[in-house]
């Protein structure tokens, strides 16, 4: 049987939203009134990008090289998958031959995909 929901099933939600919201607005306007009333002065060395006290040196905006890129989303693409291994290693003795059989296949696309961008040469940095 469907239950059917009133409004009063809602009223626990609704009273949390105006909990929240009125949290961020008295936040919000504490802090206007009770912030620094300095006049915020605008300087050169000021408006400078701070980098844990590492001094500039450059542009910032320098292009990357396309193999930089293509060495991250492989590195992400890899890690996803050996996170599979964890529970296949995990449930080992209950999966039995099937579980097994499934893995192996999984590792054989996996080391098919490794061999794959080996020979095209994309973890060869020149």
């Amino acid at each position: 049987m469907d239950k059917v929901f009133t409004a009063s099933d809602y009223f626990p939600i609704l009273l949390q939203s105006i909990v929240a919201l009125s949290f961020v607005g008295i936040v919000m306007i504490l802090t206007h009134f009770m912030g620094s009333k300095r006049k915020k002065i605008r300087t050169l060395r000021k408006d400078e990008n701070f980098e844990c006290g590492i001094e500039i040196k450059g542009n910032a905006r320098f292009p990357f090289t396309v193999r930089y890129f293509l060495i991250a989303i492989l590195f992400v693409l890899f890690d996803v998958e050996v996170i599979f291994l964890y529970p296949w290693a995990v449930n080992f003795k209950e999966m039995n031959w099937s579980g097994f059989g499934d893995m192996m296949i999984f590792v054989v696309l996996f080391m098919f995909g490794f061999y794959y961008i080996n020979k095209k040469g994309a973890l060869e940095w020149d």
